[in-house]
């Protein structure tokens, strides 16, 4: 399944397609065995608190969420081999490397999931 995330404050899609994994298997696979997301993509990893980046080709940056999917934490350039965790969050975005950055997310900025 795909969605997209929509910056609230100014009605800005910033990922699309932002892919949802609704099945385990889906989940526990997540980036692995891509080579890179393309520009604008991502990952959103409801229910989620904890990303290890084991077996992955390449780095990637994390945008943690709260409940009302307002950002708690972000973590860029996690490298492969690398675990990152945020307890107060509720779900993660996984982006390609600097794409945090690239589109203004930081901590406070909220978000709208569309699906």
């Amino acid at each position: 399944m795909t969605a997209r995330a929509v910056r609230e404050s100014d009605g800005v899609t910033v990922v699309d397609p932002l892919h949802v994994p609704r099945r385990a298997r889906e989940r526990m696979r997540g980036l692995l065995g891509r080579q890179a997301l393309a520009d604008g993509e991502g990952m959103w990893i409801p229910k989620c608190r904890l990303i290890h980046t084991f077996g992955m080709k390449f780095p990637i940056d994390l945008v943690y969420l709260d409940g009302g999917h307002s950002v708690c934490k972000v973590v860029e350039d996690v490298r492969p081999g690398r675990l990152s965790a945020c307890l107060t969050a509720e779900s993660v975005i996984e982006l390609g490397s600097g794409a945090a950055k690239e589109l203004g997310l930081s901590r406070g900025t909220k978000l709208s999931i569309i699906e």
